[in-house]
């Protein structure tokens, strides 16, 4: 499924225009990009959780010459799914 597609079924599944069930989508998806970016976790019970972890620098090869190089340090999106989530996927 792609955003036209959740679109589509969010729109017909709410009784929205299409216009504004994407809206609602994009607002959505900017507030919790927004609470990640600040620091926060979002957590929609039964759905999962978003946070974000940090991940420490490393050091690399470059796969050609064989050289090390430094991987910098990062914080990155992790999603851990509810359990209701979880147990709606198993079935």
């Amino acid at each position: 499924m792609n955003k036209s597609d959740l679109v589509t079924s969010v729109a017909k599944a709410s009784g929205l225009t299409k216009a504004d069930a994407e809206r609602a989508i994009d607002a959505t998806f900017q507030t919790i990009t927004k609470s990640l970016k600040k620091g926060d976790d979002v957590r929609l019970i039964g759905f999962g959780t978003f946070a974000t972890a940090n991940r420490k620098a490393t050091e690399g090869r470059n796969p050609r010459t064989g050289d090390k190089i430094k991987i910098p340090a990062k914080r990155l999106p992790k999603f851990r799914p509810g359990k209701q989530l979880k147990e709606a996927v198993e079935k």
